[in-house]
Parts: structure tokens; sequence; C-alpha cells
């Protein structure tokens, strides 16, 4: 009975699908993801050793490599490290984000609820967000001086439009059935904006702070671009100068990093949040 037992237990092994079967199943990009950066990097390594390209035209991943960890060994204090200035530039990023991101929400939400306030400003919302905000910078580091507000600003510019842009399309985008159906109810109108109109808008209000977010780490390295001490945005035009691209290429991981860390935690707090909508909704904000 008992080796009967165990072709039996080893037959039912066989037909279960293994770990990575079901991971590729449940969640590819798991797999994929890691493996597509493997083909990339060992494709960039050995395509630029192999077409002789100069190291200061485009450095191998393994140069790279090492001028990150040479900048990340570097004392916290250091100027010449990554720490201080990689601080202060999120410093910056957050202020910027939640200054801007939060303007933009309050205001679409209010010009949202009345129409004639709408009608009254679309068209120098629009004119407003034709301006190219980046070409501003140098004007407004000339207004504010070289020290944060001037970066602040100038993120607040870059995150205020897509955060007023998405929460009108998302007020506005409320099933006319359901606020039908709360007003045959008898519900007051602060009762149908927080119970179906917020709700309603929260997929598109997460996808402008998912915009918003890579929009601020852009601001703070232009703004350091055009007049700063200390930040990203200054180690990447020192190394310019010195030629030092493998640096150069390094300071782009680490500001890549702050954007990606800053998107998972927009799609953490949305999940929190947006535990009620399936995952068709959650891709409005992908």
């Amino acid at each position: 009975m008992s080796a009967i037992a165990d072709q039996v237990a080893l037959a039912a092994g066989e037909q279960q699908p293994g770990r990575f079967r079901i991971l590729m199943r449940t969640r590819p990009e798991i797999v994929l993801a890691p493996a597509l950066l493997v083909v990339i990097l060992a494709s960039w390594e050995y395509g630029v050793r192999w077409l002789a390209v100069p190291s200061y035209i485009l450095p191998p991943p393994s140069s790279i490599l090492i001028a990150l960890w040479r900048g990340l060994n570097e004392g916290l204090f250091s100027r010449g490290g990554y720490w201080l200035h990689a601080g202060v530039t999120l410093w910056e990023v957050l202020i910027g984000f939640f200054i801007g991101s939060g303007v933009g929400l309050l205001l679409g939400t209010i010009i949202s609820q009345f129409r004639i306030l709408e009608a009254t400003l679309r068209v120098y919302i629009v004119a407003i967000q034709s301006l190219p905000k980046i070409a501003l910078a140098p004007i407004i580091v000339l207004w504010f001086g070289f020290g944060l507000t001037s970066k602040v600003v100038i993120i607040c510019l870059l995150t205020f439009f897509p955060l007023l842009v998405t929460s009108m399309a998302g007020f506005k985008a409320v099933d006319v059935e359901r606020l039908e159906l709360m007003r045959s109810l008898g519900a007051n109108s602060w009762q149908i904006f927080w119970k179906v109109r917020l709700p309603s808008a929260l997929p598109y209000i997460f996808a402008g702070l998912d915009m918003a977010a890579v929009f601020a780490v852009v601001g703070a390295v232009v703004g350091e671009f055009v007049g700063a001490q200390r930040g990203l945005g200054t180690l990447i035009l020192s190394m310019n100068s010195q030629m030092d691209t493998a640096g150069t290429f390094s300071v782009f991981i680490i500001l890549a990093l702050v954007g990606v860390v800053l998107h998972k935690g927009l799609r953490l707090v949305e999940r929190r949040l947006l535990f009620w909508s399936g995952d068709g909704v959650r891709m409005i904000g992908s």
C-alpha cells in the first residue's frame, strides 16, 4: 500500500506546475525584467569593447558601476561624493512635488465642480500649459536666486498641470447613473462628492501623480543646471566638464532610482486606497 501511495503522490507532483511556471503565469515581469536588464548590459559591455568605442563617448557598464561605487563610497557630507548631492536633489523633488501636485489637485477639484468656472478658465489653462516650463528656468533662477526656492518653483510648475488636468478629467468622468442614484436617495452635494465623485476620480489623480513624480526629478535637475551649488545636476555638469562620462552615467542611475522609488511608493499608496478597483482601473496610472 505504501508503494502505491508513493506512486500516486509522485504522479500528482509531476502534474502540479512548478514554481517557475506559476511565477511566469502570475508575475512574469519578476523574471523578464531582470533578464532583459542582463541582456542589455551584456550587449552593451561586449558591444562597446568589440567596437572599440572610446570610454569618453560611451563607457561600458563595468566602468559606470565602478564610478558609482567610488561616488557612494565617499563620506555623507563630501562634496565629491554622491550622498550630499543626492540628498539635496531628493529634498528639492519632495518639496516641489508635494506643493505643486497639492495645489494642482486643489484647483482642479474646485474648477471641476463649477461648470462656469471651468469654461472661463479653460483657455487660460491651455495657454499656460503650452508654455515651455523648462525655458522659464533661467528667469525663475533670476527671480528667486540660486537657492532652494528657485528649484522648488520650477518643480511646482512642472508638477502642477498634470494634477490639474487629470483631476478635472477624473471628476468629469463620473458615471451619471451613480449620480442620479445618489440624488434619488436624498444625498446632498457633499455626500455625493465624497461617496461618488472623489472615488471615481482617484485613478485619474494617481495617474497625474505618477507623471508629476517624473517631472519633479526632471525639474530639479534642470534647475540645478541653470544655477546651483549642490545637487545631482551640478554634479553632472562638473563631470561633463571633466569628460567623466562614466561618472555622468552613474549619476543617471541614481536619478533613475529616485524616479523608480517615487513611482513604487505611489503605486503602494494607490493599492491601499483603491483596493476596491480592479487591475483595469489601476492601469490608468501604470
